[in-house]
């Protein structure tokens, strides 16, 4: 079980990790942000893509967030603009962490229903473990763009969430 603080902790987190990691891939070339360098998602724009896409699901399932279009398959290249792309995190990031401030603990504490299209299934699961996800999702794909771009010559900066605080 978690708590709205935490939620809200893991929210700045989020916001400081993408400000300084859009950072550096700012400071690489377009060609370089889209080379595919064998991550899983290709390439640093295509990984910051999907996870600006998957946020998107994720909060439309915590709210009244609009979905975003197409699927996981089509994520990648989802922002095929970067200034778009990085207008939409910096946004996006904003409204993570408004969400995060107004979080009660007892919507914390129920379930989540949806429909699944990757379990192509309707699922129900408590809050407090998808939040968790969530956030999980945000840090693995994070680790791997760290990953990327300082293989590109750039470096990002403290990654430490005791940081934040």
């Amino acid at each position: 079980m978690i708590t709205v603080e935490h939620v809200r902790t893991m929210a700045r987190y989020n916001a400081w990790q993408n400000r300084s990691l859009y950072g550096a891939a700012d400071a690489l070339s377009d060609a370089a942000r889209r080379q595919d360098r064998g991550a899983f998602f290709g390439s640093i724009q295509g990984t910051l893509s999907h996870l600006m896409w998957g946020d998107q699901q994720w909060m439309s399932r915590f709210t009244t967030v609009e979905k975003p279009k197409g699927s996981g398959k089509d994520s990648p290249t989802a922002y095929p603009d970067w200034d778009v792309l990085k207008a939409e995190r910096t946004r996006f990031d904003a409204v993570i962490t408004d969400w995060a401030e107004k979080l009660d603990q007892s919507w914390l504490n129920g379930n989540v229903r949806w429909y699944s299209g990757l379990a192509k299934a309707d699922l129900e699961k408590p809050a407090w473990f998808l939040v968790t996800h969530f956030f999980n999702h945000q840090t693995h794909h994070r680790g791997q763009v760290h990953a990327l771009i300082t293989a590109a010559g750039e470096q990002t900066g403290d990654t430490d969430l005791f940081l934040v605080l």
